[in-house]
């Protein structure tokens, strides 16, 4: 049975990882496998006027560690809110 269970999504859903918070802004790091290295990649979010925004940030950095990509994702996302702020949505 668990294999039907994993070729069709049965089974124990995912649950929603905590954001870091930053400067009002949602930073869920999200960094992504790629052969084998990971690369930075983070999901910022905002409510502005009652709407929830989100802007998937990624970027070809990429390093042996998951660790070491999430570390780097969260810097680069809080540079790229300080730099940007609401214009990240436009």
């Amino acid at each position: 049975m668990s294999l039907f269970s994993k070729l069709f999504g049965g089974g124990t859903p995912k649950s929603e990882p905590t954001p870091e918070v930053h400067n009002g802004f949602n930073i869920f790091i999200e960094p992504h496998k790629s052969g084998n290295v990971f690369c930075v990649g983070a999901r910022i979010e905002k409510e502005i006027d009652g709407e929830r925004k989100s802007h998937m940030m990624i970027r070809a950095d990429s390093f042996p560690s998951e660790q070491t990509a999430a570390e780097i994702s969260l810097i680069k996302a809080k540079n790229f809110i300080d730099e940007q702020g609401d214009r990240i949505f436009s």
